[in-house]
């Protein structure tokens, strides 16, 4: 009898754990957003390094995640759409654009506050964006010297 109880108290424990850890996952992969946040859109030439559920970031600080991706068949932009926290408040020139942790490290996209006096409202476009730079063919114009034809040379 004393064995039965025990086997329904640590099934208990584990229940709640795996309870605990699905909803930790789905609020750090931002499957958790909610009437805290607010969405805005950009569009990008590039998003390479970057997928939905990717961190949107503010100084440094994590303020919103990426909840879509989708191609435009009339640009061949990538339309993006991010979901941030409703404490920050963005000016309507603000710029977006995608980041890299270093060398080795993953992208991400970094917001960019402007100073205009009005703030951008749920659903509007961010127009200032700037999309992955390729690190391979950023040394690849290195290694192979490539210069820019309308520079001097020393």
């Amino acid at each position: 009898m004393a064995e039965n109880r025990l086997e329904v108290l640590v099934g208990a424990v584990v229940v709640v754990v795996a309870a605990g850890f699905f909803v930790y996952a789905g609020q750090n992969t931002g499957l958790g957003s909610g009437p805290d946040t607010y969405p805005l859109k950009a569009s990008f030439r590039s998003v390479q390094g970057i997928t939905a559920g990717s961190d949107v970031k503010l100084a440094g600080v994590k303020v919103g995640t990426i909840t879509s991706l989708t191609l435009n068949p009339t640009t061949y932009f990538a339309d993006v759409v991010v979901d941030i926290s409703k404490s920050v408040l963005l000016p309507t020139d603000s710029a977006i654009l995608i980041s890299s942790e270093g060398l080795l490290g993953g992208n991400f996209v970094e917001l960019v506050p402007g100073g205009m006096p009005d703030n951008l409202a749920p659903g509007d476009e961010i127009e200032d964006t700037q999309g992955a730079v390729s690190l391979v063919q950023l040394l690849m114009k290195f290694v192979g010297g490539q210069a820019d034809p309308a520079t001097p040379a020393p």
